[in-house]
């Protein structure tokens, strides 16, 4: 049976300072470093090895996956870096603190907007301050693919031709495969892989440093789904 690892990136600088990431290049905290390093000691525990990595283009994801690998000794494993597993991009929200967030819009607003399925956050154009269309790792893509904000929806639909092309076929020919990434990206790819619905979608969480481990069979067909916690 193939094994795919989900590994949320550990505490980064603003999730300590409580402020929403998305897209905002952050590094981690020294609490993250050793969330991620404790994430490959568990990994090297329970004896999981890989063929494939992939993970965002945003530093806190890169260094998660990097930390993993090297306490499990598979820094050598093959890595692939791509927008595509990026955090959901939160739109004019990105830089708030949360609390100052709720009140200004209140908090039944910013909630919605946190964590419903289909609600965009209030979005940048591509003229604004931290636009991503500034960005130079998004220089080679499409302008109308570069988003000024996101819901969970749209997380999932620029997540899934990554799933189709190129981690899913890994899977399918019996390759481990380990991911580090975010949040909401994650959470976004548990949906599609557990056939979670819309409305209980809301309420999955991804701890930072924690990794999930699923197990499938030769159909894609989640076998397991195991947290190592420990």
């Amino acid at each position: 049976m193939a094994k795919l690892v989900l590994i949320r990136h550990g505490q980064s600088q603003w999730n300590l300072s409580n402020q929403f990431t998305g897209w905002v290049d952050v590094d981690l905290s020294d609490k993250g470093v050793e969330e991620a390093k404790h994430a490959g000691q568990l990994i090297k525990e329970h004896g999981l090895e890989f063929d494939y990595a992939f993970t965002s283009v945003l530093t806190r994801a890169i260094k998660t996956l990097h930390y993993a690998l090297e306490e499990s000794d598979q820094l050598w494993v093959p890595e692939t870096k791509t927008w595509r597993l990026n955090e959901r991009h939160y739109g004019a929200l990105q830089g708030q603190n949360k609390a100052e967030a709720a009140k200004k819009w209140g908090d039944d607003q910013v909630h919605t907007w946190r964590r419903s399925y289909d609600v965009l956050p209030p979005l940048l154009s591509a003229d604004d301050e931290g636009s991503a269309s500034k960005d130079r790792r998004y220089a080679n893509l499409d302008p109308k693919i570069v988003p000024g904000g996101e819901n969970l929806k749209v997380t999932l639909e620029r997540v899934m031709p990554l799933w189709e092309d190129e981690i899913a076929p890994k899977l399918l020919d019996g390759k481990n495969v380990i991911i580090a990434a975010h949040g909401n990206s994650l959470r976004a790819l548990s949906k599609y892989i557990e056939n979670i619905s819309d409305e209980d979608i809301v309420s999955l969480e991804m701890a930072t440093g924690e990794p999930v481990v699923y197990d499938f069979n030769d159909k894609l067909e989640v076998q397991s789904k195991v947290k190592l916690d420990k």
